[in-house]
């Protein structure tokens, strides 16, 4: 039986990232594990219910909503049992479903809206594990949490602008209006230094737009750039 397992590539570097950065900052313990298989299997289990939505069907989809829901509910469970106040997460990241449940009902899973809601869903992972593993809430969970999200939604509406949108010119002023801000966004949310992290970004915004690339080509460089983005983020949370 061949696995469903979601397609946007993307989505992997933002299942990821976050959740490195905060368990980099606060520090890996045990509880970690069952925080981020919780995290990976809701991922998983958040695909065959927007299959089910945007096609009108349920049935075809309903084990893997199964296969996924279950271990994704007991983990994070265990992980809620060890922290208690993770519990407010979780209520936070609901409104954030919702959106891309209406989406994806409309069949526009791809609108920027709802890009920037899985954004902001994603980063929540990075903001819950630096809070499990330094044991207490401060700020450095919403740097990491902030920090990701100026990322990926850059991250996003490149991707549109050299694809999706790449012949919509008020799009690519979008676009590169907000790789211009993006690195003095960054450093205006604490970023000092680190907000070289996201020169690549601006620049590849840039200069990238209209070159006609294999999406596959496109691919690499943003795994490249997210690379590089971990890299200088590790090295100012861990000064």
């Amino acid at each position: 039986m061949k696995a469903l397992i979601p397609k946007q590539h993307g989505a992997w570097a933002m299942l990821l990232i976050p959740f490195l950065l905060g368990m980099v900052k606060g520090g890996p313990v045990i509880w970690h594990i069952p925080l981020f298989l919780g995290w990976l299997f809701l991922y998983l289990a958040v695909y065959p219910v927007t299959l089910a939505l945007k096609k009108n069907q349920s049935k075809p989809y309903q084990k893997w909503m199964c296969y996924y829901g279950f271990p994704a509910c007991c983990f994070l469970m265990i992980s809620v049992f060890h922290k208690p106040p993770l519990i407010w997460v979780g209520v936070s990241l609901l409104p954030l479903f919702l959106i891309h449940m209406y989406f994806a009902r409309r069949k526009k899973e791809r609108a920027l809206l709802n890009d920037v809601a899985g954004v902001l869903f994603f980063c929540s992972g990075g903001f819950a594990s630096c809070w499990l593993g330094m044991g207490t809430l401060d700020g450095w969970a919403w740097f990491i949490f902030l920090q990701s999200a100026l990322f990926f939604i850059g991250s996003s509406f490149y991707v549109k602008s050299v694809i999706r949108e790449r012949k919509n010119r008020t799009f690519a002023y979008w676009s590169w209006g907000y790789h211009l801000l993006l690195p003095f966004l960054s450093a205006l949310f604490g970023a000092g230094w680190a907000f070289l992290a996201f020169i690549p970004s601006s620049l590849r915004a840039w200069f990238f737009h209209g070159r006609d690339w294999p999406v596959k080509t496109i691919g690499i460089l943003e795994i490249v750039n997210a690379c590089f983005f971990l890299a200088v983020m590790c090295l100012f949370i861990t000064r």
